[in-house]
């Protein structure tokens, strides 16, 4: 009599679950062209943050694309237009995930709501470096660490323009490299020999048609052996999931560094994400928020 009594509540509180909406499977992060779900027996738009259940369908136009996290915390990428069912989306990648990873997508998501872009406009006493005739996109020096070995520098030029010159110094202000560059952009190999005994970096950018039209100087730490494990630790937690070369997954591990106050490696995620996948806007409407957010640029 008991077992039939635990068996009838068992049953009910599974119904409770499906009523209130337990059957969630994905929730979008990205999404680009006319993308729309059938949810019941209309189709309606697909938006970015919409959550998607198992009994829905979706449906992509030509050359469109959905970045989603499965409830299990593992990505994926839709790109071939027609219809999908949700539930066969989910069976691509049942198993072997990490809901850690949904801490950094649920960060994503809330960084670039409306309710956050709002908040930012509406934030007073935001913190300006000096007038620059060039303005590097690197935060104030104590967040400077990076974790990584690459590290993707970028600037605005109000004065001067390119070629560009960019300077790395030691603490000492020794030179230890000098690059030469027609973008507005330069690419860092930390690993480089010639940064080998170096665990700080000054990084000076000047046009080269007006050398006195330059930035200040900024700095690049490597993260001491402590911070190093730390982040290696936190990262242990999701890396399964975010190992294959793709835009979403780079998105991802923007969210990861900026949470873990990395903005240096942050960026590069962002850089390498649009560079993969230049046509989808979310990510570069996010990689501009998470820059104005960080005070790294100003709203022009």
């Amino acid at each position: 009599m008991k077992n039939s009594k635990l068996i009838l509540v068992l049953g009910f509180v599974s119904m409770i679950s499906v009523a209130f909406g337990q059957d969630y499977a994905f929730k979008v992060l990205a999404n680009k062209g006319t993308n729309e779900v059938k949810s019941g027996d209309s189709w309606q738009a697909i938006k970015t943050g919409a959550s998607l259940q198992s009994v829905d369908e979706v449906r992509l136009s030509e050359n469109a694309y959905l970045g989603l996290i499965h409830k299990s915390g593992k990505p994926l990428e839709v790109k071939e237009a027609g219809p999908h069912k949700v539930a066969d989306l989910a069976a691509k990648v049942q198993g072997g995930g990490s809901s850690v990873l949904n801490k950094y997508t649920d960060f994503i998501l809330s960084s670039n709501s409306a309710e956050a872009k709002k908040n930012r406009l509406s934030a007073t006493g935001a913190v300006h470096r000096g007038l620059e005739d060039i303005k590097v996109f690197l935060p104030e020096n104590q967040y400077s660490g990076v974790f990584s070995q690459k590290a993707i520098i970028n600037w605005s030029a109000e004065k001067g323009g390119a070629p560009y010159v960019v300077t790395f110094k030691n603490m000492f202000d020794d030179e230890l490299m000098k690059v030469e560059t027609p973008e507005s952009s330069v690419e860092v190999n930390l690993a480089d020999p010639k940064f080998a005994n170096e665990s700080a970096i000054l990084i000076e950018v000047r046009s080269k048609a007006d050398p006195k039209v330059k930035s200040e100087q900024h700095l690049i730490k490597k993260l001491s052996a402590a911070e190093k494990e730390k982040v290696t630790k936190a990262l242990g937690e999701i890396q399964g999931q975010v190992t294959e070369e793709t835009a979403l997954n780079k998105f991802i591990m923007a969210g990861f560094y900026e949470e873990n106050k990395l903005y240096i490696d942050a960026i590069t995620a962002y850089e390498e994400a649009i560079k993969m996948a230049p046509d989808v806007t979310t990510y570069k409407e996010a990689y501009d928020e998470f820059l104005l957010r960080n005070k790294l640029k100003t709203q022009e």
